[in-house]
């Protein structure tokens, strides 16, 4: 049987010379949802193992998240990893793409065939592209990618969302954020598995490593709990960054050992299917509501005969 255009597309990522261009193209074909999509997707996910490790970084802006990236993929790559770096970004109102630029500022490991770097736009989307960013990932592991770091470009529930699919999640402060450490605590005791303070060679951030380890102190655990712990860094000359790649390595190894990787890996799949109904469910009522069935319901509900609640039991086959 001749293998179909997705079957070779999918062939030329496994292939190191020709897996940078067939990357970009998988890669727009996710975020357009194209014709081919689906099958893209399912191919992709069925040639991918699972064994490349997602770290999540995420912070308010300003905090120096790109730059600390760009010293990770240094470390990273002297160790001899590909690294592949996907950067969620706020949307252009115009274009709907990416428009931080952090490929412009990791510009220095342009011809580097081990590192990938790719924005993605959040278009708007609550919990922004949390689908495309999972596919995204499977695309660069079977692209031979060992570590894929997901950027996001600040800390509320579209980061969230996304960050729910790294292995272990990097939160990076700076020692300013003390003020808003109360209004970003939920989100931030929710994801974060390890803190950074960068910046530390500015006042404060002894007061701020402070704060966060009594925020941590006040969630229960026990002896088997994992602990985030919080580290001083100064990304723009590597301060830091072995105390750090070291409680990453800490962090993926009691993971694997308590079992939370397989659970994450887990609930990302379950999140991933409920995503695939919600999209067809919601596609389907759209279409009904446009017959002339589905529009004389809603004259039935604006007139108060019926109600919303009746209408979805009657689309859901409950009524």
């Amino acid at each position: 049987m001749k293998p179909s255009a997705i079957d070779e597309l999918i062939s030329q990522l496994k292939d190191s010379e020709r897996s940078r261009h067939a990357l970009a193209r998988v890669i727009s074909k996710i975020e357009n949802r194209d014709n081919d999509y689906e099958e893209l997707v399912e191919k992709i996910f069925l040639a991918s193992l699972g064994k490349a490790t997602i770290w999540g970084i995420t912070g308010p802006p300003g905090a120096g998240k790109s730059t600390l990236v760009d010293q990770l993929i240094r470390v990273l790559r002297a160790r001899g990893e590909k690294v592949a770096v996907v950067a969620v970004d706020p949307s252009s109102p115009f274009s709907g793409g990416a428009i931080l630029g952090d490929r412009i500022r990791m510009k220095e490991h342009h011809g580097d065939e081990g590192v990938y770097i790719r924005s993605l736009g959040t278009r708007g989307i609550q919990g922004g592209l949390s689908r495309s960013t999972q596919e995204v990932c499977w695309a660069l592991e079977v692209a031979g990618f060992d570590r894929i770091l997901v950027e996001t470009a600040g800390v509320g529930q579209t980061e969230l969302g996304i960050l729910k699919l790294a292995h272990s999640v990097l939160v990076v402060l700076v020692p300013e954020s003390g003020d808003s450490i109360q209004m970003m605590k939920a989100g931030l005791m929710e994801i974060a598995d390890l803190f950074a303070v960068n910046k530390s060679d500015r006042p404060d951030a002894d007061r701020l490593v402070k704060d966060l380890l009594m925020m941590m102190s006040m969630k229960d655990h026990d002896a088997n709990t994992w602990f985030p712990p919080v580290v001083k860094t100064q990304a723009f000359n590597g301060f830091g960054l072995p105390e750090l790649l070291d409680a990453f390595k800490r962090h993926e190894e009691v993971s694997v050992t308590t079992g939370v990787r397989e659970r994450r890996g887990a609930h990302a799949l379950r999140e991933e299917v409920a995503h695939i109904l919600r999209d067809w469910l919601e596609g389907s009522i759209r279409d009904q509501f446009q017959t002339s069935g589905g529009k004389d319901l809603i004259h039935q509900m604006q007139a108060r005969s019926i109600s919303p609640l009746e209408v979805a039991k009657m689309f859901s086959g409950k009524r």
